[in-house]
């Protein structure tokens, strides 16, 4: 018999015996057991502010209603000011906490089933932010061509986030063996969410990239295949495998010294780069299936965001209007 509210044997169960049956579904579970160490992190580190929560409020995670789930809701919505997509992965991962819960027969009811976040109330394209053709070029531009290790890597990352899309995750993974050559032409296989694909690279990319590589051997590396395709260069760290982190910190710096960083309307990120390379594809008329193939979406709909953002303004209907405004 399942363990109820009104069962004696709900007495015998703690939180940590939920936190037990949680930790097996995030090694056996999460991405059909292959989850990357960021994600369960990311498990981990939302959970325990739902467990604060409840340890602040006296409540028991082990006997919680589904009234008290919509208060948690509640309290991150007008206490924390968290954004819909935010709510929505903290609900999730509190709702797969006690799924696991009711998987191993512990509780019969999963408390936060049913409970939703708030709707999203932004337009899905205003949250694609890019950059244009001569800002990809002036990026670029600004990173020096000075023969070091530094720059050439720099340089070949940043161009293979913005024109070919990768995210900061498959470079943060990427290794020597992930090149994949075919004929004179270069690609790099990428693990990204739920699937790998072969980016292929540009004859120009792949230059930089072999030239970062040529760089790394002349200084004395020995490009075994599991050596990371990206490495630190600093000090404390050097050739060690560089972080998502550290990646997105070199996109800003260049992207602050490029003035690029921060414009009116706009603010631009590493992510910002994958954005780019679906705009930019779209609109020098790159089929939407490429696209997507190139961007490893699993549904079309979110590559033709990407569209939509161009369409808005070169397409805008207000333009076929024949009327004329009197100037100020």
């Amino acid at each position: 018999m399942l363990a109820t509210h009104n069962s004696p044997q709900i007495d015998k169960i703690t939180t940590n015996n939920l936190l037990v049956v949680f930790a097996e579904f995030l090694d056996l579970d999460v991405s059909a057991g292959d989850a990357a160490k960021d994600t369960l992190k990311t498990y981990i580190r939302q959970l325990h502010q739902f467990l604060e929560w409840c340890d602040c409020r006296l409540l028991n995670p082990v006997t919680i209603t589904k009234n008290d789930i919509k208060k948690y809701r509640r309290w991150m919505i007008e206490q924390k000011k968290y954004k819909p997509a935010t709510i929505a992965l903290k609900l999730a991962v509190v709702r797969r906490f006690y799924q696991a819960a009711v998987e191993k027969g512990m509780i019969s009811i999963n408390p936060a089933a049913g409970v939703k976040p708030p709707r999203e109330k932004l337009d899905p394209a205003e949250k694609i932010t890019y950059l244009e053709q001569t800002e990809v070029e002036s990026l670029l531009g600004i990173i020096p061509e000075d023969g070091t290790i530094i720059s050439a890597r720099d340089k070949a990352m940043i161009a293979i986030m913005a024109l070919e899309g990768t995210r900061t995750v498959e470079l943060h993974r990427a290794d020597i063996a992930s090149l994949v050559r075919q004929g004179q032409n270069l690609g790099i296989r990428v693990e990204g969410k739920r699937s790998i694909r072969v980016v292929p690279l540009t004859p120009d990319i792949a230059h930089l990239l072999v030239n970062y590589l040529h760089i790394r051997e002349t200084a004395g590396e020995v490009l075994k295949p599991t050596r990371p395709l990206f490495i630190v260069t600093g000090n404390n760290s050097r050739g060690k495998r560089i972080s998502r982190r550290g990646i997105r910190a070199i996109v800003d710096k260049y992207l602050q010294q490029a003035s690029l960083k921060h414009t009116p309307g706009r603010t631009i990120s590493a992510h910002s780069l994958r954005h780019t390379a679906g705009t930019l594809a779209l609109r020098s008329g790159a089929d939407l299936r490429q696209v997507q193939d190139l961007l490893g979406h699993k549904d079309p709909r979110t590559t033709s965001i990407y569209a939509h953002v161009g369409d808005r303004w070169q397409n805008n209907p207000a333009l076929k209007l024949n009327i004329n405004i009197p100037s100020l």
